[in-house]
Parts: C-alpha cells; sequence; structure tokens
C-alpha cells in the first residue's frame, strides 16, 4: 500500500471493530446497571464510608456522587475502566509501532523500500492517532446512545469533551511507548516503561489530596490532565490538552531522532 498508516489501519480493522463492540457492550452494561444504583443509597454510602485513601484510589479526588450520571460514570467507568482500555490499546500499538516490526523482522524489510524513516515513525503515530479516534468515537456514541437509552445523559457535548481528554491520555503514553521503542528496538522495554509510568501517574493523582509533597507534582501526572478539570462536568480544558499535545511532540521528535540514529537489526 502506498500509505504506512493506512497498511497499519488496514492491518487493525478487525481488532478496532472488536474494540468497539466491545465498549458498546461495557457501556450497556453500565447503563443497565444505573437505575439501581441511583435508587439505592447504599451504594453512595458506602464509598463515603471507605478509608480516605482507598477512596481516593477509587475516584481520584473527584466528587463520587452515585446519585448524578456524571459522578456514576466517572465512579464506575472514566476514573480507571475507560483509561485502562486506552491505555491498553495505545501502548500496544505504540510499542509494535517499531519495535515490533524490528521484532518480526520486517522493519528492514519496510526501510528498503522509499520510505524515510522520518515518515515511518510520522504515519506509525498518525495511525496510532486514528486508531485512537476510533476508540474515543465509540466511547462517545455509546455514552450517547446508552445515555439517552438508560436516562442517564450526560450531553453530546461534555461526553465529546471527555473523550477527548481520554484519547490524548492514551496518546501520551502511546506515544511514549513509541519513542522507547524506536530508541531500544525492545517491545518489552517499549511496553513496560509506559505501563508503570501510567500506574504511578495515577497514584499521583490520586493520592496528592491526601500526601502534601504529592500535590507539588500533581499537575505534571497526565491523569490529572485528563481527569483534574472534570471535563464530564466542565468540558475541554485547553491548557490540559495543549500540555499532552505538546508532550506527544515531544516524544514522537525523540523517536524521530532514535531511529534515525539507530541500526536496524535484520
Amino acid at each position: 500500500m502506498p500509505s504506512v498508516t493506512l497498511k497499519t489501519i488496514r492491518d487493525q480493522r478487525r481488532s478496532l471493530a472488536l474494540w468497539a463492540v466491545s465498549i458498546l457492550g461495557l457501556l450497556a452494561t453500565y447503563g443497565a446497571m444505573w437505575p439501581t444504583v441511583r435508587d439505592n443509597t447504599s451504594y453512595a454510602d458506602l464509598i463515603k464510608q471507605m478509608p480516605e485513601s482507598m477512596r481516593s484510589l477509587f475516584i481520584a479526588g473527584a466528587a463520587g456522587d452515585l446519585s448524578t450520571p456524571q459522578g456514576f460514570l466517572y465512579v464506575e467507568l472514566l476514573s480507571f475502566m475507560a483509561p485502562m482500555l486506552v491505555l491498553v490499546y495505545t501502548i500496544g500499538a505504540g510499542a509494535s509501532a517499531v519495535a515490533g516490526e524490528e521484532e518480526r523482522r520486517t522493519l528492514d524489510l519496510l526501510l528498503s523500500t522509499p520510505v524515510t524513516r522520518t515518515r515511518v515513525v510520522l504515519e506509525k503515530f498518525a495511525a496510532m492517532v486514528v486508531g485512537t479516534a476510533v476508540l474515543g468515537l465509540a466511547f462517545w456514541a455509546s455514552l450517547v446512545i446508552v445515555g439517552v437509552a438508560a436516562n442517564m445523559s450526560v450531553g453530546a457535548g461534555m461526553a465529546a469533551a471527555t473523550v477527548v481528554h481520554l484519547g490524548m491520555l492514551g496518546l501520551v503514553f502511546g506515544s511514549l511507548a513509541l519513542a522507547l521503542g524506536a530508541i531500544t528496538g525492545r517491545v518489552g522495554v517499549a511496553r513496560a516503561v509506559p505501563v508503570a509510568l501510567a500506574v504511578l501517574s495515577y497514584l499521583v493523582n490520586a493520592l496528592a489530596e491526601m500526601v502534601g509533597w504529592l500535590a507539588r507534582v500533581r499537575p505534571v501526572s497526565p491523569f490529572y490532565q485528563y481527569a483534574g478539570h472534570d471535563p464530564i462536568r466542565h468540558g475541554l480544558y485547553w491548557p490540559s490538552l495543549a500540555v499532552a499535545a505538546l508532550t506527544c511532540a515531544v516524544l514522537v521528535a525523540l523517536a524521530v531522532a532514535g531511529l534515525r540514529r539507530r541500526d536496524v537489526s535484520g
């Protein structure tokens, strides 16, 4: 195919379709749970009775009001499950973009064509952006459709803002995986380091309100850029999106530099 991006998306078409169907099924499950949780105060009381440290880990400092659609969706889906799903995709895509090709002994074949190393990295990143957008569209459509059907609508605009922030969170760690894969050529490193840093970022954001020194570093956490300004209630927060976009740009630039300077194993 004439485009590395189109070839990569073509190779992922079945898995992306499965991702979209799974996301719709997941949201349908939460939609079925919503009436029971909304009408039963014991669920909200359970969260309030949790130790503060455990409550922070579950809802990352947000208002855990399960009687509202926004609170329910944040606690049950957006605080942990949705980011985890997006990160699984983006870190996997970033790690396989260059390091995966090299591990499968196909990168040297790709580079033997009239395609520069810079273009390979940029087009692989573009494919990851498209794949993340497909997942984001699936989340948005599911939030809108299931929200209307289950009477837990948060509004199409707020759902879109939440999905944009969620997608940028995924792209930050996906770009890190891409950069590490391009620099080292090792899939294990490209996957393990972003996963470890994602867990660390989550913990920093979740526990910052309890630990004083963590509060000072919390603003640099990608999870804070994702959820710290509560996009499901307040919409897009442009400074956070700008930080995430700049982070991606720097990491992609490092990926380009790393691949251009390194000998590729055949």
